[in-house]
C-alpha cells in the first residue's frame, strides 16, 4: 500500500486545523459533484438514514444544528422533511464552503464558527448533525464535548463519518480503491493533489466505530450506537445528551 500520511497532519493540532481549513476552501467549488460521484451518490441516501435517527419529530419547530456544515447538504434535507417547520444554523469554519450552501435551504442560518468554540449558548438546540466533518476536528474530543454543550439534555446527535470495513474481502477491496484510485482520481477532477490523499489518511487515524462511541460516552452521551453502511465504507453514530 502507498503511505498516504508521511506529510498529512492527521493527528491533530494547529496544524490540522490550517491544513483543514486550506484544502476545503480550495475545493469548494467542486465538493458537492464530487461527493456525488466518489459516493455513487450514496451520500444523500446515508444523511437521510441519519436524519431518521435525529428525533427531530419531537420538536419539529426547534432549533437545529448542521456542525462543520461545508455546503449544508444535511440541512436542506433536513428543511425538507415533512412536518419539519423549525430553524437550521449552518457552522463551519470554512467560509467559502457556506457560501456555496446557503441557497439550499430556507430556513437556514450560516454561521462561521470552529467546532471547538461554537458561539452558542449552552443547551441551544434540539439536535445536532455532523456529516464527515468529526474527522477533520484538530482535537475530537474537546469537539465531541462542544457538541454535548450547545445540545439540550434528551437532544440527539447523528454523525456521519468515514469507516474502515472490517471484514474481508470487502476491506482488502476497499483500501485498494480508498488508497490507491481515489487519491488519484479526486486530485484530478478536483485539481487539488492532496485533497483526497487526506480522505484515507484521515480516516486511517479516525477511531473505530466502538472506539468513537466509547468517546462520545465520555464526552457525556447515553444511549450511543451506531451502524456500519454498505458494509463499513460509512458508520453512522448516534448518540443522545444527557442530563445536565
Amino acid at each position: 500500500m502507498m503511505t498516504l500520511d508521511h506529510d498529512l497532519p492527521v493527528q491533530g493540532g494547529a496544524a490540522k486545523r490550517a491544513y483543514v481549513r486550506g484544502m476545503f476552501d480550495a475545493i469548494a467549488p467542486t465538493y458537492d459533484r464530487l461527493n456525488r460521484i466518489l459516493s455513487l451518490n450514496l451520500d444523500r441516501a446515508w444523511r437521510r438514514r441519519g436524519l431518521a435517527l435525529l428525533g427531530w419529530e419531537r420538536a419539529p419547530e426547534g432549533t437545529y444544528l448542521d456542525l462543520c456544515a461545508g455546503t449544508c447538504d444535511f440541512a436542506a434535507l433536513l428543511e425538507a422533511r415533512p412536518g419539519f417547520r423549525g430553524r437550521i444554523i449552518g457552522a463551519d469554519f470554512v467560509p467559502r464552503m457556506l457560501q456555496l450552501g446557503r441557497g439550499k435551504a430556507t430556513r437556514l442560518s450560516a454561521v462561521g464558527a470552529d467546532a471547538l468554540a461554537l458561539p452558542f449558548p449552552d443547551a441551544a438546540f434540539d439536535g445536532l448533525t455532523v456529516g464527515w466533518g468529526a474527522r477533520n476536528l484538530a482535537d475530537l474530543d474537546a469537539g465531541l464535548r462542544e457538541m454535548a454543550r450547545v445540545l439540550r439534555p434528551g437532544a440527539r446527535l447523528v454523525i456521519l463519518d468515514m469507516s474502515i470495513p472490517p471484514a474481508q474481502p470487502m476491506r482488502g477491496l476497499f483500501l485498494f480503491y480508498f488508497e490507491r484510485i481515489l487519491p488519484r482520481l479526486g486530485g484530478w477532477l478536483s485539481r487539488h493533489r492532496d485533497a483526497y490523499a487526506w480522505l484515507p489518511a484521515s480516516t486511517r487515524a479516525f477511531p473505530e466505530p466502538p472506539a468513537l462511541a466509547e468517546r462520545l460516552r465520555a464526552a457525556g452521551f447515553g444511549e450511543v450506537r451506531f451502524e456500519r453502511l454498505l458494509f463499513g465504507v460509512t458508520a453512522l453514530h448516534v448518540g443522545t445528551r444527557g442530563a445536565a
